[in-house]
Protein backbone atom coordinates (compact mmCIF):
# COMPACT_ATOMS: atom_id res chain seq x y z
CA UNK A 1 0.00 0.00 0.00
CA UNK A 2 1.42 3.66 -0.86
CA UNK A 3 -1.07 5.59 1.55
CA UNK A 4 -2.48 4.25 4.31
CA UNK A 5 -4.36 7.12 6.74
CA UNK A 6 -5.27 6.01 9.90
CA UNK A 7 -8.68 7.23 11.56
CA UNK A 8 -8.94 7.43 14.85
CA UNK A 9 -11.37 10.14 15.81
CA UNK A 10 -15.44 9.58 15.57
CA UNK A 11 -15.71 13.26 14.15
CA UNK A 12 -17.74 12.74 11.26
CA UNK A 13 -16.02 15.94 9.57
CA UNK A 14 -12.58 13.95 10.04
CA UNK A 15 -14.20 10.25 8.93
CA UNK A 16 -15.43 11.94 5.43
CA UNK A 17 -12.52 13.43 5.00
CA UNK A 18 -10.22 10.75 5.40
CA UNK A 19 -12.31 8.93 2.81
CA UNK A 20 -12.98 11.35 0.39
CA UNK A 21 -8.85 12.15 -0.23
CA UNK A 22 -8.52 8.20 0.14
CA UNK A 23 -11.07 8.24 -3.16
CA UNK A 24 -9.39 10.93 -5.16
CA UNK A 25 -6.08 9.25 -4.07
CA UNK A 26 -7.71 6.04 -6.00
CA UNK A 27 -8.66 7.87 -8.89
CA UNK A 28 -5.38 8.99 -9.62
CA UNK A 29 -3.71 5.57 -9.26
CA UNK A 30 -2.71 5.38 -6.03
CA UNK A 31 -3.09 1.97 -4.00
CA UNK A 32 -4.43 3.72 -0.87
CA UNK A 33 -6.40 2.11 2.32
CA UNK A 34 -7.79 3.75 5.52
CA UNK A 35 -7.54 1.89 9.01
CA UNK A 36 -10.39 2.67 11.91
CA UNK A 37 -8.92 2.69 14.85
CA UNK A 38 -10.04 3.90 18.50
CA UNK A 39 -13.66 6.23 18.48
CA UNK A 40 -13.71 6.12 14.65
CA UNK A 41 -14.19 2.28 14.87
CA UNK A 42 -16.47 2.69 18.02
CA UNK A 43 -19.18 4.79 15.53
CA UNK A 44 -18.64 2.46 12.73
CA UNK A 45 -19.85 -0.55 14.92
CA UNK A 46 -23.09 1.48 15.84
CA UNK A 47 -21.48 4.36 17.60
CA UNK A 48 -22.28 8.22 17.69
CA UNK A 49 -20.21 10.49 15.42
CA UNK A 50 -20.03 14.11 16.26
CA UNK A 51 -18.77 16.78 14.44
CA UNK A 52 -15.64 19.81 15.14
CA UNK A 53 -16.94 22.12 18.06
CA UNK A 54 -16.43 24.61 14.73
CA UNK A 55 -18.41 23.08 12.41
CA UNK A 56 -21.27 21.74 14.72
CA UNK A 57 -24.42 23.99 13.97
CA UNK A 58 -27.19 23.23 11.65
CA UNK A 59 -26.35 25.97 9.24
CA UNK A 60 -22.25 25.01 8.57
CA UNK A 61 -23.34 21.49 8.50
CA UNK A 62 -25.53 22.13 5.95
CA UNK A 63 -22.93 24.39 3.99
CA UNK A 64 -21.02 21.46 3.96
CA UNK A 65 -23.17 18.77 2.76
CA UNK A 66 -24.08 21.15 -0.12
CA UNK A 67 -20.60 21.84 -0.97
CA UNK A 68 -19.86 18.15 -0.83
CA UNK A 69 -22.39 17.19 -3.14
CA UNK A 70 -21.03 19.44 -5.45
CA UNK A 71 -17.69 18.04 -4.96
CA UNK A 72 -19.32 14.69 -6.10
CA UNK A 73 -19.15 13.41 -2.35
CA UNK A 74 -21.90 11.34 -1.54
CA UNK A 75 -22.35 12.72 2.12
CA UNK A 76 -25.89 14.29 2.49
CA UNK A 77 -29.37 12.53 2.38
CA UNK A 78 -31.74 14.58 -0.42
CA UNK A 79 -32.18 17.16 2.58
CA UNK A 80 -28.47 18.40 3.07
CA UNK A 81 -29.32 19.28 6.86
CA UNK A 82 -28.77 15.56 7.51
CA UNK A 83 -25.70 13.67 6.02
CA UNK A 84 -25.17 9.97 5.89
CA UNK A 85 -21.51 9.05 6.25
CA UNK A 86 -22.22 5.17 5.73
CA UNK A 87 -22.62 6.43 1.86
CA UNK A 88 -19.30 7.87 1.81
CA UNK A 89 -18.02 5.01 3.19
CA UNK A 90 -19.62 2.80 0.82
CA UNK A 91 -18.32 4.77 -2.24
CA UNK A 92 -14.86 4.33 -0.86
CA UNK A 93 -15.19 0.92 -0.89
CA UNK A 94 -16.47 1.11 -4.17
CA UNK A 95 -14.15 3.53 -5.56
CA UNK A 96 -11.14 0.48 -4.19
CA UNK A 97 -10.02 1.96 -1.38
CA UNK A 98 -9.06 -0.53 1.18
CA UNK A 99 -10.98 -0.10 4.49
CA UNK A 100 -9.82 -1.96 7.66
CA UNK A 101 -10.51 -2.10 10.75
CA UNK A 102 -7.45 -2.19 13.54
CA UNK A 103 -7.72 -5.62 15.38
CA UNK A 104 -6.67 -4.93 18.74
CA UNK A 105 -9.55 -1.89 19.20
CA UNK A 106 -11.78 -4.38 17.47
CA UNK A 107 -11.53 -6.57 20.13
CA UNK A 108 -11.05 -4.00 23.16
CA UNK A 109 -14.58 -2.62 22.13
CA UNK A 110 -16.25 -6.07 21.56
CA UNK A 111 -17.03 -4.93 18.12
CA UNK A 112 -16.22 -8.30 16.25
CA UNK A 113 -19.98 -8.46 14.38
CA UNK A 114 -21.39 -5.26 14.55
CA UNK A 115 -18.77 -3.73 12.06
CA UNK A 116 -20.60 -2.62 8.71
CA UNK A 117 -19.91 -4.87 5.96
CA UNK A 118 -17.21 -3.02 4.13
CA UNK A 119 -14.43 -2.65 6.70
CA UNK A 120 -11.96 -5.71 6.44
CA UNK A 121 -11.14 -7.79 9.41
CA UNK A 122 -7.44 -8.28 9.67
CA UNK A 123 -5.44 -10.18 12.57
CA UNK A 124 -2.55 -8.69 14.51
CA UNK A 125 0.03 -9.50 12.09
CA UNK A 126 -0.82 -8.16 9.10
CA UNK A 127 -2.33 -5.34 10.40
CA UNK A 128 1.49 -4.40 11.32
CA UNK A 129 2.70 -5.12 8.42
CA UNK A 130 0.40 -3.03 6.31
CA UNK A 131 1.53 -0.01 8.69
CA UNK A 132 5.09 -1.01 8.06
CA UNK A 133 5.16 -1.57 4.54
CA UNK A 134 2.99 1.28 3.86
CA UNK A 135 5.70 4.03 2.06
CA UNK A 136 3.40 6.93 4.06
CA UNK A 137 0.92 6.64 6.89
CA UNK A 138 -1.27 9.88 7.94
CA UNK A 139 -2.71 10.07 10.85
CA UNK A 140 -1.49 8.00 14.53
CA UNK A 141 -3.28 6.22 16.94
Amino acid sequence: MEVLFICRDALENSVVSNLAVAIEMKKSGTNVGVLFTEEALAAMAGGVMDWSPLLRDRETRTTVAKAAAGLGIPWAAQDPRWTRPGQVLAAAKAAGVSLLACPMWTEMLGAKGKLPAELGLLDLPTALKTIKEAQVVIGSF
